[in-house]
């Protein structure tokens, strides 16, 4: 892999994990505990998205590597459940921290106010990052197939499901389609390329052709009207997750609103 942006990110983020690991290990048995409530809860990823008419992922986010600050100064407590009342089918929660101003305690917050599907966004390269989103309440991860081999894939696939996770696997080209594995529960082809951060809306069209119809598809990135989302519906996309269209704006909740109105 070239040294590109993702190539940092990725580096920046096996460092801290080992770090994490060492400093604040996690115990088997809140971990059970974690498993517990989530069996309980019911909530499936997948399956409100392939429900829902409209399938929004509303994403929480204050800043990215290509953008810089995008709302810095933005609240879990006001902007989820702004998202929930406007109508989001689920939310995507950034969690890393040096890119995207997210943190852990943003997942563990929105856990506790809002009870549609979370998803932990962030940059998984270790079993310990799939307990600690079990943890603080996340009902999917999320998994590069440009940052991780097949075999890893498969593995932090096995560990998120024993821990009653779902799996959004996240392809970038059509090259990534030799790391698609039929065990995970969604697949997002994030249309902005990781390595230069360039945004190419053409790539869902292009993708969803190549993945089976049985798949949840999800589209990720450079989404700006509901007329874009209809026509990725109509191809078989049932998940439309969109960040900073809605971040952007001093109300995400509000922006999310009139963006329905579409509908």
């Amino acid at each position: 892999m070239s040294d590109n942006i993702l190539t940092r990110i990725i580096a920046n983020k096996r460092r801290e994990v080992e770090a994490m690991m060492a400093l604040r290990p996690i115990e088997a048995s809140a971990l059970a505990e974690a498993v517990q409530r989530r069996r309980m809860s019911r909530r499936s990823f997948s399956r409100t998205l392939a429900a829902s008419p409209t399938g929004i992922i509303a994403e929480f986010k204050r800043r990215s590597p290509s953008k810089g600050d995008i709302h810095p100064s933005a609240l879990v407590s006001d902007v989820i459940p702004a998202y929930a009342r406007a109508g989001a089918s689920a939310c995507s929660v950034l969690t890393d921290t040096p890119y995207f101003g997210g943190a852990l305690t943003d997942l563990t917050l929105a856990r506790t106010i809002t009870d549609i599907p979370l998803l932990r966004k962030d940059f998984t390269v270790s079993d310990y990052q799939i307990q600690e989103a079990a943890l603080c309440g996340a009902d999917a991860i999320l998994l590069i197939a440009s940052a991780l081999t097949r075999e890893e894939i498969e593995r932090f696939t096995a560990t998120a499901h024993s821990l009653s996770l779902e799996v959004l696997l996240e392809l970038h080209s059509l090259d990534e389609l030799d790391r698609f594995c039929p065990e995970v529960d969604m697949v997002g082809v994030n249309n902005r390329n990781l390595s230069t951060f360039h945004t190419d809306p053409t790539l869902s069209l292009t993708l969803a052709r190549q993945l089976p119809d049985t798949t949840v598809k999800v589209a990720e990135s450079g989404l700006t009207s509901m007329t874009e989302v209809t026509r990725l519906r109509n191809v078989g996309y049932r998940g439309f997750l969109i960040g900073e269209t809605f971040m952007r704006h001093p109300s995400p909740g509000d922006a999310l609103a009139k963006f329905l109105k579409e509908f």
